[in-house]
């Protein structure tokens, strides 16, 4: 699921690439909502890095469709699960309170520009928001699941001196990126999600942008569940192992698979063969579905409202 190249293992489009399904998905597939004027909209990867990646930063919608256009125009929001992280781990998200555009500038030039940015340690479990506009690096020992934007516009800050295979500096992108960064008050960072037991299911809510809005689901019980016209589903199944049933079909899932669900299907069952962790994303026609949820199983707005952004 990190790119158009991926290819699906089962249904309609099965042995198709993502890229060449999408177009021809009918809307019983895509929902009625979901923009169809791009590339399918949500990219989820899986990231390990064994050694620290570049400090970053990834443009707004509107300033990549000033700059970015042979790029595709659009910029990127995302966010990280950890599914595993090894004592210490940690990421860097958004600059400290006290840095200024000057001040960033001449740390770069520094060669210490990490020193700039808030560090968060990790574990497995946790996640983190990272609207565009934030400054962001993320350090070895970690397995990150990555929701976001369909986008890989990337400005680099600083990469540690490093040298691609032809010896030669990797590429900076200093000047857009001191363009897009925002400083001052950071809106991205480690989430203090809501997390309540529901049914059979353990359900901890994370973030909703107009991107995507991401849950997880934790059970040993089966469960029925249900699918919204609005939009597909995205099930990024962490581990376990078990079916997933709908109108006397199924199919059987185990950990680190990923399952597209048509907006169409309606109810379906969850039916654990043992212990399962999932995450759930979508694109939401708007983040009212999010909010919905959460008030339809009575939690009060002061808990969840840090949850959602514009």
């Amino acid at each position: 699921m990190s790119g158009s190249d991926c290819i699906f293992a089962d249904g309609p489009f099965a042995g198709k690439k993502l890229g060449e399904a999408w177009p021809a998905m009918p809307v019983e597939w895509a929902g009625t909502q979901v923009g169809r004027d791009g590339p399918f909209p949500i990219l989820v990867k899986f990231i390990f890095p064994e050694d620290k990646l570049s400090v970053q930063v990834h443009p707004s919608d509107e300033y990549a469709a000033r700059h970015e256009r042979a790029a595709g125009g659009k910029g990127k929001t995302e966010m990280w699960y950890a599914v595993h992280a090894r004592p210490g781990a940690g990421v860097m998200v958004g600059v400290n309170p006290d840095v200024t555009l000057e001040t960033f500038k001449r740390a770069i030039a520094e060669n210490r520009a990490e020193q700039c940015l808030q560090h968060v340690p990790i574990r497995a479990g946790d996640a983190i928001f990272v609207p565009s506009g934030t400054a962001h690096t993320i350090g070895p020992g970690l397995v990150l699941c990555e929701i976001q934007e369909h986008s890989d516009i990337t400005y680099r800050v600083y990469d540690y001196n490093r040298r691609d295979s032809k010896g030669q500096p990797r590429a900076l992108h200093i000047e857009k990126a001191l363009d897009v960064i925002h400083f001052g008050k950071q809106s991205g960072g480690k989430i203090e999600p809501v997390r309540m037991q529901h049914a059979a299911v353990t359900e901890t809510y994370f973030a909703a942008c107009r991107y995507f809005a991401t849950e997880k689901w934790e059970f040993a019980r089966r469960f029925s569940s249900a699918t919204s016209l609005e939009h597909f589903d995205i099930l990024i199944f962490l581990e376990g192992t078990g079916s997933i049933r709908w109108g006397g079909n199924g199919v059987n899932y185990s950990g680190m698979q990923v399952w597209i669900v048509p907006a169409a299907l309606g109810g379906y069952e969850l039916d654990p063969g043992s212990s399962t962790s999932l995450l759930r994303t979508y694109v939401p026609a708007s983040t009212s579905e999010f909010v919905r949820r959460l008030t339809d199983r009575r939690i009060p707005e002061a808990a969840w409202s840090h949850l959602v952004h514009p």
